[in-house]
């Protein structure tokens, strides 16, 4: 600890006195401090937890002085029936009262409310009208929005359309940079760079030219998205709680992008021959501290925290589990378990099973008449209760008879010719959100888009003429 005065020679160590001899005596350097979890240094040195957590956050607050520069923050407005401060230079005014009313009880119950005036948050076009609509305008800032989906389904595109949009001018962008943390794969740049031509090219000028904004960056280019790969769970929770938001802070961003949030959750803690219990319980804390932590980084930034998330296959759970019969399990058989002297507990309600509820949260199985295959999107509950929104995306194969490359189709009459797989149809569903209206269940009230070379764009739906001259 001995190049704390080193690095911050002002940092106050009067309040944490009784601290900073058993950390010199451990030899926790500042850096160890910052790097490493507050609880493995309460282990390390039996120091109160939340002690070290006020220490260092005093560093971290020291650093930031040092390099960061400071953004005063808006001052807030006066609240009801509380007079004003009087102006400068006149200490004999009055001051000013904001409500007449406000002794009523009426103003007495509106206070709270009124003042809990939350502005509304910005939005990030998706380029296509149709898709905006059913998202409520596009994807809002100050929150975790998630696209999940199979593989193929689209994800990746419409991260990458976000990455471009939102360095365009409002409404349609932000005027800012993107992010990009992906944790399978580089970002594609020769996919954005499609992309790009193809946006420069559909839409008008007043919306990429450098001159449409105060700042001259609203024009998109490759050089406003910054990226990273993150391989393990490791290199992750360091990028995103010591280097992002420090970013942040230096550039102008109004994007950050993971592709994808659940890669390295499932190479960590998924792992062959470990406990699967204690793994899913650390796993459930670690999610809890990333939902925490990405949530904190678009409030404070304002900016949208999009991520993409895998599915697996969803199997039914069966009635009868290990837990029920312990000893029959354990004993080999030869014994026969004790008799119970308490009643078994009452079987649950059907309704009140995660298998019934998870198809309101999850995307798939909210329609009942459909037959198709059901997917449980990655990472579980835990997640689902960190993220605001959720959009599925939604993808079913077009089958149809091959092709006759010679000769004609009347041969083929009496032989046996398999279906082959053609194309894919694709679908936007948004499962909840708090800025917009979930769609409908089943695919009739999700939005069929396709993916093209300028990105996504939705699909018309077809008119079917029933009555024909």
């Amino acid at each position: 600890m001995t190049d704390l005065l080193t690095i911050l020679p002002s940092f106050p160590q009067r309040p944490f006195a009784a601290l900073l001899p058993t950390i010199e005596q451990h030899r926790l350097s500042t850096t160890d401090l910052l790097a490493l979890h507050p609880a493995d240094i309460a282990k390390q040195t039996q120091l109160p937890l939340l002690d070290l957590k006020r220490l260092i956050a005093a560093i971290q607050v020291s650093l930031s002085d040092d390099l960061v520069p400071q953004y005063p923050l808006q001052q807030s407005t006066p609240s009801r029936g509380r007079p004003t401060r009087p102006p400068e230079g006149n200490e004999n005014a009055v001051p000013e009262v904001a409500d007449t009313q406000a002794n009523s009880p009426l103003a007495e119950d509106a206070e709270p409310l009124a003042a809990q005036q939350w502005p509304r948050p910005h939005l990030i076009s998706t380029l296509d009208a149709a898709l905006d609509d059913a998202l409520g305008g596009g994807i809002p800032t100050a929150s975790i929005t998630e696209f999940t989906g199979e593989s193929g389904a689209g994800k990746t595109q419409f991260l990458l359309t976000l990455c471009l949009a939102v360095q365009l001018a409002p409404p349609r962008g932000l005027s800012r940079k993107a992010l990009y943390i992906s944790t399978e794969s580089g970002l594609a740049t020769g996919r954005l760079s499609q992309m790009l031509s193809s946006l420069k090219e559909n839409l008008p000028p007043s919306s990429t030219s450098p001159s449409s904004s105060p700042s001259g960056e609203s024009s998109p280019s490759l050089d406003n998205i910054l990226s990273t790969v993150t391989p393990d769970l490791e290199s992750q929770d360091h990028i995103l709680e010591y280097q992002v938001p420090v970013l942040l802070s230096r550039h102008s961003i109004g994007l950050v992008v993971i592709d994808s949030v659940a890669a390295n959750y499932r190479a960590e803690f998924e792992r062959a021959g470990s406990s699967r219990g204690s793994n899913m319980a650390a796993r459930s804390a670690a999610l809890v501290r990333l939902g925490a932590l990405l949530r904190d980084l678009a409030r404070r930034h304002d900016i949208a925290v999009v991520v993409a998330n895998q599915v697996a296959d969803r199997f039914p759970s069966s009635v009868t589990t290990a837990q029920d019969v312990p000893l029959h399990s354990s004993s080999g058989g030869g014994a026969a378990p004790f008799p119970s002297s308490s009643p078994p507990p009452p079987p649950s309600h059907p309704a009140l099973r995660l298998d019934h509820q998870q198809r309101w949260f999850t995307g798939w199985g909210d329609d009942p008449r459909s037959s198709r295959a059901l997917k449980t999107p990655s990472l579980g509950l835990v997640w689902s209760t960190q993220i605001s929104c959720r959009i599925a995306l939604l993808k079913r194969p077009v089958y149809g008879r091959p092709r006759r490359t010679a000769g004609p189709i009347e041969a083929d009459d009496g032989v046996e010719v398999g279906a082959t797989l053609r194309s894919w149809r694709r679908w936007m569903k948004v499962v909840f959100a708090s800025h917009a209206a979930a769609s409908r269940p089943g695919i009739e009230g999700a939005t069929e888009f396709e993916v093209t070379s300028a990105g996504v764009r939705s699909v018309q739906p077809k008119v079917k003429e029933d009555k024909q001259a």
